[in-house]
């Protein structure tokens, strides 16, 4: 099993910037890709970014440029940078990891293509 800890969280105002991590522990791969969900209240879960072992990156259109995703395979964590903040992007992020270090067929946007799944942090944005 892999456990996924998410931190970096919390309230900002619309404009601000925050940086979430996600640590990964547990039974250890060769290789493997992350990324981040969001669900936020009565909508449906939406991916946001992922990065593959290689650092190849993929992002939501609504967020691509405001939303960098990075990685530390020494310290097996990923990171979302999350800038020029919205109140649309309010909602309970997810790291995500899959045991493949890459993607294909559009892989990288399908819950269903990541094997574990953390418990969420919490991003809410004020106007």
């Amino acid at each position: 099993q892999v456990q996924l800890v998410e931190s970096g969280g919390g309230l900002v105002q619309a404009g601000g910037s925050l940086r979430l991590s996600c640590a990964a522990s547990g039974r250890t791969f060769s290789s493997y890709s992350m990324g981040w969900f969001r669900q936020a209240p009565g909508k449906a879960r939406e991916f946001v970014a992922a990065i593959s072992w290689g650092g190849t990156t993929y992002y939501a259109d609504s967020v691509k440029g405001r939303f960098t995703i990075s990685r530390d395979n020494a310290k097996n964590t990923v990171y979302l940078r999350m800038d020029n903040l919205k109140s649309e992007d309010t909602a309970l992020y997810y790291c995500t990891f899959r045991v493949w270090a890459s993607f294909s067929y559009n892989d990288w946007s399908r819950g269903g293509a990541y094997d574990y799944w953390g418990q969420g942090t919490q991003v809410t944005v004020s106007s």
